[in-house]
């Protein structure tokens, strides 16, 4: 199952149905799952972390040396969840000691060309559009979709269901649930296609329509709108959800 081309380690712990293509090279310290398959010119750094069957495309980088000033060679990790396809030449770069690890979850999609910076937190069925660049120390929560040539600020927080459209700069937070573009990046609405198709229900999407006219269309300031929304509005899991990541906010601002 290994090409006789490749280049892998005695110290990498390589699971017996992983597929390995011609002239790729997987280093110490890498572990690679079960049904796993690795494309050609692929290189595994030491720290790589590949659950099971994660699909690695033609030319792909995972686990490699930050691109970080302050990083002093520590020992740090980059994971990557079951089913997760990587595509040709995206590029993951490990953590730093800030937290010890880079980590991609399950079932995403990263698309050719993408790039992920030390220190990322990538949640479940992410998907990175070709081309997309994130900076170091970057959240991203489940079920997040990010159009093609995006790039993100370094530290921003990216909530779960956002769709972000294609060649927009993502310089501050994205709330939960919203659609974004232009430029100035703006929350244009909610993202109610995507809601629909992961199964909101029609009172839940209701409630969050009221949310975002609360925040994001009307007078009030964020801080006016939290407030309302506190007094006015069911608390449903879904508004919890917004008001918790407004609390928690990088510090870089909410997009609005």
């Amino acid at each position: 199952m290994i090409h006789k081309t490749a280049i892998v380690s005695s110290k990498a712990e390589i699971h017996d149905s992983v597929e390995v293509g011609p002239f790729t090279v997987i280093e110490d310290n890498v572990v690679v799952g079960e049904g796993s398959k690795i494309g050609s010119h692929v290189q595994l750094s030491s720290g790589a972390r590949l659950g099971k069957n994660v699909q690695v495309y033609t030319g792909a980088v995972i686990g490699s040396v930050p691109q970080d000033l302050k990083f002093e060679g520590e020992d740090s990790l980059a994971n990557v969840g079951d089913n997760t396809i990587i595509r040709e030449y995206a590029t993951f770069n490990r953590g730093t000691n800030e937290s010890g690890s880079s980590d991609v979850g399950m079932n995403c999609l990263l698309m050719a060309y993408s790039h992920i910076a030390h220190d990322c937190k990538i949640g479940n069925n992410v998907i990175l559009a070709n081309s997309v660049n994130l900076a170091g120390h970057i959240h991203i929560d489940d079920h997040a979709i990010i159009g093609g040539i995006v790039p993100v600020h370094q530290f921003v927080h990216i909530g779960a269901h956002v769709m972000i459209g294609g060649g927009f700069r993502v310089p501050q937070d994205v709330c939960p649930y919203s659609m974004v573009g232009g430029y100035p990046l703006k929350v244009m609405g909610l993202n109610i296609i995507g809601l629909r198709r992961r199964g909101f229900s029609r009172e839940a999407i209701g409630m969050l329509q009221k949310v975002f006219k609360r925040l994001f269309f009307s007078n009030l300031n964020t801080k006016q709108a939290v407030a309302s929304i506190r007094d006015e509005i069911e608390k449903t899991p879904e508004v919890e959800v917004v008001l918790r990541f407004i609390e928690n906010s990088s510090g870089r601002g909410i997009t609005k």
